[in-house]
């Protein structure tokens, strides 16, 4: 059955609505092929450089799409505010898709998120609330906030709304290149690669898309093999702090029935990656972004059944470049 005509909280015909709605404010991030990580995998790699999207990632596209079609809906009554948690990119989407749309937004970030993504939702004028570093402090806190304040709860991940606009990624890729015969992304709660995979199957059937995961947090991983979701056992310890949390219950369907396969890959292979990427395609990116790098460059991937000769041209997405600096040079 075509990607299109399955029944899931979104279809094709979202996302390319989406897209229509996004595309003034966003950024078309370039494809950028890098030589070196080609050589080094035997493929040739495309980077979609979401790290260069505005506030550094690509959540822009789900948060700008989920607050411009609420205004939609509320248009007769008053949104005083918009509320989420995040690790913090999505909360600095959220940030400056509220302020673009002149509501308040409250974003619950844990603690231990890094200090340059809360200071940027500050700066996008956003309201920072703190919680423990675990899914249930998450959501607890935020349940308080919209007690406290009112206003609409935009999940990072889960929302269709939101799902639909990180879909447009996929519009932007094979329009920019359409021969790519695989895309690489990783996977928190699903939103970007529910969306991508959605959108990419719809446009090019035959394409390849795979999901990247830390074997510390690999929720998904777990799911595809076990046939059903699977949250991860505590919380993860990773420094891809933007995909400790697990899937959810929206993006699942497409995961499982759309998505080829995923990769899992350790800290140090993060790391690593991250650092490739600095010094061969002198881009900056977050430890998240590298977690795809990673996956391509694994033995792991070329073996996996389908990917052989056929799939040459594979673009792996940067989701975003909202790094700690300071915490990154400890590393090396």
């Amino acid at each position: 059955m075509a990607a299109s005509s399955r029944a899931y909280c979104i279809s094709y015909a979202d996302i390319k609505a989406a897209y229509e709605v996004v595309r003034p404010h966003v950024h078309m991030t370039p494809l950028m092929q890098c030589s070196s990580i080609s050589k080094l995998t035997g493929k040739n790699i495309f980077l979609k450089t979401e790290n260069l999207q505005r506030t550094g990632s690509f959540k822009i596209r789900g948060a700008l799409n989920a607050v411009e079609r609420l205004k939609e809906d509320h248009s007769n009554s008053n949104t005083s505010c918009v509320i989420t948690h995040s690790s913090g990119n999505h909360g600095q989407a959220l940030a400056l898709a509220a302020n673009l749309c002149g509501v308040d937004s409250y974003i619950v970030m844990p603690e231990t998120a890094p200090l340059c993504k809360k200071e940027a939702v500050k700066g996008y004028g956003g309201n920072v609330v703190e919680c423990l570093n675990s899914e249930k402090s998450r959501e607890e806190v935020a349940n308080q906030v919209m007690k406290d304040k009112g206003g609409v709860f935009i999940h990072a991940s889960q929302n269709p709304r939101v799902i639909a606009g990180q879909g447009t990624i996929a519009i932007e890729i094979l329009a920019a290149n359409p021969d790519i015969d695989a895309i690489i992304a990783p996977v928190g709660g699903g939103g970007m690669i529910s969306g991508i995979v959605l959108a990419a199957k719809s446009i090019k059937p035959s394409i390849k898309v795979y999901g990247a995961e830390p074997e510390e947090a690999k929720s998904c991983y777990t799911s595809k093999k076990l046939g059903k979701r699977t949250g991860n056992p505590q919380t993860p310890v990773t420094v891809a702090d933007g995909v400790k949390v697990s899937i959810g219950e929206n993006t699942w369907p497409i995961i499982r029935d759309l998505l080829d396969d995923v990769i899992t890959v350790s800290e140090d292979e993060i790391k690593a990656a991250t650092k490739l990427v600095y010094e061969r395609a002198k881009l900056v990116i977050e430890p998240t972004s590298g977690v795809g790098i990673a996956a391509v460059m694994k033995k792991s991937f070329m073996d996996l059944h389908g990917n052989g000769e056929e799939v040459k041209n594979v673009a792996v997405v940067l989701c975003g470049g909202n790094c700690d600096l300071k915490n990154m040079l400890e590393w090396y």
